[in-house]
């Protein structure tokens, strides 16, 4: 059978199946994203029929991106074979990180607290296949710590973002301290693993927050260029761009934060503004 009529096939097979409903419906089994590509991937054929199973994975990935009103997103790039940004720095110090040195027009997605915990926004990124970091507050998460698991089982990083999210230059360093590192320990606990990097709430910092974030095993602190609102990003820079390894700020929230606004419309508006920019999105963890 021609290949273009299998994949036909198969996206009409997605299509009865629900994907284009909106529904959330049963959750499949998490994947890496790396087992399927992203929509620009080449579709060369390859030996042995494999074309056939990309082309099919392809053609799932579209059919997601039509479910939720989304133009596709261009492939990322291969990881680079030396990272940009070397952790732990040379000379000891916590480096505050706004953005990655990068010629590729790519971004950065983070995303912040944990207090909105939409099923829906699990569903999206499984079948979008978008990555991104999560910075995560425990006050706010302990409620539902599985919630988080799921989303790390996509492939998406879990980083620290405090205890109960304080503003941290308003405390002294041993307070400070307790904040990042009983944070380290709740997020290993539940996670199993330890987090690298450690955005600080309301991005206010100081040295004493430097020097208690290497004290717990951070070796980079992390802001953001652009942080995304409900439809319209907010930028730091004057010409309201974005630009090749920006860090993006969105955060894990509902309707009653967002004005009516869910999670995933959110998160459709920032995907299209990066995709309207001729952007596409990379793992922050494959860069630093």
């Amino acid at each position: 059978m021609d290949r273009r009529i299998r994949g036909a096939a198969l996206a009409c097979a997605l299509l009865a199946a629900g994907w284009a409903t909106g529904g959330c419906g049963a959750e499949p089994p998490a994947d890496s994203r790396s087992a399927e590509p992203s929509p620009s991937a080449s579709s060369t054929p390859l030996p042995g029929g494999a074309s056939d199973a990309q082309e099919g994975a392809q053609a799932a990935v579209e059919v997601a991106y039509r479910k939720w009103g989304v133009k596709p997103l261009a492939a990322p790039p291969a990881p680079p074979a030396a990272k940009p940004i070397t952790l732990p720095a040379a000379d000891g110090r916590v480096p505050v990180i706004s953005e990655i040195p990068t010629e590729e027009k790519i971004v950065f997605l983070t995303f912040d607290d944990g207090a909105e915990k939409d099923p829906e926004f699990v569903s999206m990124m499984r079948e979008l296949k978008i990555p991104f970091t999560m910075f995560l507050t425990d006050s706010v998460i302990r409620a539902d710590y599985g919630y988080f698991k799921k989303l790390q089982a996509l492939g998406d990083g879990v980083q620290n973002h405090t205890l109960t999210h304080p503003n941290l230059p308003t405390l002294g360093a041993a307070a400070q301290k307790e904040e990042i590192c009983g944070q380290q320990s709740k997020l290993k606990d539940r996670y199993g693993t330890t987090p690298r990097l450690f955005r600080p709430p309301y991005g206010n910092w100081n040295e004493s927050t430097r020097a208690a974030a290497a004290s717990c095993g951070i070796e980079a602190i992390i802001l953001w260029r652009e942080s995304m609102q409900i439809k319209n990003m907010q930028y730091q820079r004057g010409d309201r761009k974005l630009h090749p390894g920006d860090i993006v700020l969105a955060h894990f929230r509902g309707p009653s934060e967002l004005k009516g606004t869910t999670l995933t419309q959110m998160t459709v508006n920032l995907l299209r503004h990066i995709q309207e920019q001729g952007f596409t999105v990379a793992p922050l963890e494959d860069y630093l």
